[in-house]
């Protein structure tokens, strides 16, 4: 448990409580091994916050690369995402009152969002950024990192179309050389089924999810598109 020193009232119970969390979740979400990125600090045990607007950056560089926003580094489990309130801010999502931990398997890549998107419902999207699975080691949460996309898998969760973007790390990463699905499935084998199974599978036997397959880096180059113009005339 955290050292608590020259905390008083208000301050001390804030404390505690964190510390009883870190406890009830076997300091999963805790751990000193999960750092965060550089630009941002910590405002609180839940709560990351830098001086940028996160969804304010453009979704593509010049050279055709995508920025995506890390909120979930590879292999760890606790549920963070880009604050809708403060664009700044990354924090730790709650649901039914407790800091959401996915109990499965860690996450099989990095997971986060691409900025300077939003994809409406009538164009098979949910009006948030654009879902992105990184395939590469694990990045800090709040990092910025160019990726390529590669493909897209299609999914339905309870019903709703929710699919994610399948991208690879551009540098310092096995990954760094692929250039579509085919190529994934060829140089590596089992990737692509690992993320199928872990999405259609994270939020258990009735959680759901449901798997439609993937589709090539056209497909999800188009999707990239349709989000960053809608985001664009929102603006």
């Amino acid at each position: 448990m955290r050292k608590i020193l020259m905390l008083t009232g208000a301050a001390c119970f804030a404390a505690l409580s964190v510390s009883a969390q870190a406890d009830a979740l076997g300091a999963l979400a805790f751990s000193e091994t999960t750092p965060h990125t550089t630009a941002m600090t910590p405002k609180d045990a839940f709560t990351i916050v830098g001086s940028e607007d996160l969804m304010a950056m453009g979704a593509i560089n010049e050279d055709g690369s995508v920025r995506a926003i890390i909120e979930i580094p590879t292999g760890t489990s606790a549920k963070w995402e880009v604050s809708k309130d403060d664009p700044k801010a990354v924090y730790w999502e709650y649901k039914n009152d407790k800091p959401r931990v996915v109990n499965y398997l860690g996450y099989p890549g990095n997971y986060g969002a691409i900025p300077g998107t939003a994809l409406p419902k009538e164009l098979g999207g949910d009006g948030d950024p654009l879902d992105v699975i990184v395939l590469g080691q694990a990045a800090p949460r709040g990092e910025i990192v160019d990726v390529r996309v590669i493909g897209v898998l299609k999914m339905l969760d309870d019903g709703e179309q929710d699919d994610k973007l399948i991208a690879v790390m551009m540098q310092d990463s096995p990954f760094a050389h692929i250039e579509s699905m085919a190529q994934l499935d060829a140089e590596f084998a089992g990737v692509s089924q690992i993320v199928d199974l872990w999405f259609a599978n994270y939020k258990g036997p009735d959680g759901g999810m449901e798997g439609l397959g993937f589709e090539d880096a056209e497909s999800a180059r188009a999707v990239l598109d349709a989000a960053a113009a809608n985001f664009e005339a929102q603006r």
